[in-house]
């Protein structure tokens, strides 16, 4: 995996992208921080691969709010308590 910085990317980018299906991947980072994710793709397998890029981002979803609901201590909620607290905003929302 290569890190580019944005200025590398605007200098550099013919290069970047040729050297991008072996390198992999390339993340670009702003201020030393990761900003965007350059993967290579051809035609045959675009929709594919947004489809798992997709689905990846879906899941981190999903375990990012498994862990703040872990951090949280709602991960320890009843049912019934659930449905108290969704009647009890959906109350506040409609006074």
């Amino acid at each position: 995996m290569r890190f580019v910085s944005v200025r590398d990317l605007r200098a550099k980018s013919a290069e970047i992208l040729r050297e991008l299906p072996d390198e992999g991947e390339v993340v670009v980072t702003s201020h030393g921080k990761p900003v965007a994710l350059m993967i290579p793709v051809d035609e045959a397998d675009l929709e594919r691969t947004l489809d798992s890029w997709r689905r990846g981002r879906a899941m981190l979803a999903i375990v990012r709010t498994q862990l703040d609901s872990v951090a949280r201590g709602t991960d320890k909620m009843t049912m019934e308590e659930i449905d108290a607290l969704i009647a009890e905003v959906r109350r506040e929302r409609s006074s």
